[in-house]
């Protein structure tokens, strides 16, 4: 009887860490998304990257 209480009262306290592991990767996901974002917009880059393609398709 003693290892059924242990074992539910272990797996409703390991609930919520799933929830916060997921929000913790959602959360670097869009922060990598953002950063990732910022530097492709970035003049230098759009350049670079413009030149690369221009010179791909000659």
């Amino acid at each position: 009887m003693y290892r059924l209480i242990a074992r539910l009262t272990g797996s409703q306290a390991d609930e919520g860490m799933n929830t916060a592991e997921y929000a913790v990767g959602t959360l670097a996901a869009v922060a990598f998304a953002g950063v990732l974002l910022k530097v492709l917009t970035s003049p230098g880059i759009a350049q670079s990257l413009t030149r690369v393609i221009t010179e791909a398709l000659k």
